[in-house]
């Protein structure tokens, strides 16, 4: 086990919500270490780098996306170069994530070729029509016991930009860790190693007894999986408990209705609850989905503020500056239930302070969505979005003192009393929905095999799934691993 955090003899309230925090997140709070914030490209690729070259022992390197282009290329290089040295070199890159030119061995080649051994997260298998939808969305990287990565950045050029296509880099953040947490990192790469193929030998794992601290700073390796809905249950908590300020930066807003309840009860009760998101999308439906959501939020007092530049890709939170949070997890349902993902929530008032700061210079070049007022007739007045958002303000704007566990109460209570007002990004999004289904409906009158045709193709897979896995069952070999 990693070296635990004794909680401080601080009363029973204290005690108890270190207890609450690590069953949340199921995992420890891991003392002595040291951990570096890193912004965007310019400062997380290079630190990679020089890891890298400096690894003697081993490398396992963990990405969503590991792109066919000059940053993917690099990396591999650099990975196969410290292969070819005698380093064992362990790489997982998810099969959805990376599909430009990876359908072939032609750009693994020279990894493989230098001895690492690379791996495909859940490729498509006949026996599993769905699988697709779990994917692994981490990203990571640990060297030799020693130094770990865990960010929102992955081996691609989007992250440095690509002014060919006029498109400036991605706005993300990271950290790295030196001491005992570093175990966990190791351990949450190998859970996910172990979901695609052979385990890592226990004997080439890190004995966590073996890291010397670094530093002081205690923090959580949250490693979340499928179904689990780690992060979901941890953010939960931390909005309930937040007293002040709760800060967020999320790339894919798509929230659940208990997290936006969440967030509206603590700013009812006076916490200076912020949303920064991006302006634009890489994924062009995520936006309208995004601001359907806006409404309910403003009207509790919720803050919401759009990056002004090509993408935001940043997953952060900073809390009453005290704590904080780094990694992969967006605000949605696909990360919070669905993937593999990795985060670092860390107790910190030096990281904490350091996010803040990072937060304030990113409201810099952010466009803050307000409400206001629309009259329809004499003495009828309703709120919307407004058209001309106005300009972010760092500054923080209100502070209250809050009972965290009536919040919690009233998270749920609300969610399940209080219907979401139908707002006019909400029908926009709905009305687009409307459109698509009736065209579907007019493609199925006027053309049927369109659509009969395909259903056919799913039910056939469907019905094939099922009898690989009962002629399995049949001859004694149980259920093939699922990812």
């Amino acid at each position: 086990m990693s070296r635990r955090v004794t909680p401080p003899a601080a009363g029973s309230a204290r005690l108890l919500a270190d207890q609450a925090l690590e069953r949340a997140a199921g995992a420890p709070l891991i003392g002595g270490n040291a951990v570096r914030v890193l912004k965007d490209a310019t400062e997380n690729f290079p630190a990679w780098k020089e890891a890298i070259a400096g690894a003697t022992r081993f490398i396992l390197f963990e990405s969503y996306i590991f792109d066919d282009d000059r940053v993917g290329i690099e990396f591999r290089d650099a990975l196969a170069a410290k292969a070819a040295s005698g380093v064992k070199v362990r790489v997982l890159y998810d099969w959805l994530g990376s599909p430009k030119g990876l359908f072939s061995s032609r750009f693994w080649r020279p990894l493989r070729d230098a001895g690492a051994e690379v791996r495909a997260f859940n490729p498509p298998r006949l026996d599993s029509p769905f699988g697709w939808i779990r994917r692994d969305h981490r990203k990571s990287i640990a060297i030799d016991g020693r130094i770990g990565f865990v960010s929102g950045l992955c081996a691609s050029g989007d992250w440095e930009g690509r002014p060919e296509r006029g498109q400036d880099p991605w706005r993300d953040t990271g950290i790295e860790i030196r001491g005992p947490a570093v175990a966990d990192v190791e351990r949450a790469f190998a859970q996910v190693w172990s979901a695609v193929g052979d385990p890592i030998p226990e004997d080439e794992a890190t004995d966590p007894a073996s890291i010397p601290p670094e530093g002081e700073v205690d923090l959580r390796v949250v490693a979340g999986a499928p179904n689990a809905a780690e992060l979901f249950r941890l953010d939960q908590f931390i909005a309930a408990i937040a007293r002040e300020r709760l800060w967020l930066t999320d790339a894919y807003f798509v929230p659940l209705s208990l997290y936006v309840e969440a967030l509206r009860s603590a700013a009812r009760d006076g916490v200076d609850v912020r949303l920064l998101l991006p302006g634009s999308s890489d994924l062009p439906l995520v936006s309208p989905l995004s601001r359907s959501g806006y409404r309910p939020l403003l009207e509790a007092g919720v803050r919401v503020f759009e990056w002004n530049g090509t993408m935001l890709h940043a997953k952060t939170a900073v809390v009453d500056g005290r704590w904080a949070r780094i990694g992969s997890t967006n605000l949605n349902f696909a990360s919070f239930v669905g993937n593999y993902e990795l985060d670092v929530a860390i107790e910190d008032e030096g990281v904490a302070a350091e996010l803040e700061r990072l937060y304030a210079e990113d409201l810099g070049n952010a466009t803050e969505i307000v409400l206001k007022a629309r009259r329809l007739g004499p003495g009828t007045a309703v709120r919307r979005a407004a058209a001309k958002p106005r300009r972010a303000s760092p500054e923080s704007s209100a502070r209250g003192a809050t009972a965290g566990a009536l919040r919690l109460g009233k998270v749920v209570g609300g969610a399940l009393t209080h219907p979401r007002e139908l707002g006019n990004s909400e029908s926009r999004a709905m009305a687009v929905a409307g459109v698509a289904l009736l065209g579907l409906a007019v493609a199925a009158i006027r053309w049927p095999h369109a659509i009969a045709w395909p259903f056919a193709a799913i039910m056939t897979w469907l019905a094939v799934s099922y009898l690989i896995r009962a002629w399995r069952e049949r001859s004694g070999g149980g259920p093939r691993r699922q990812p």
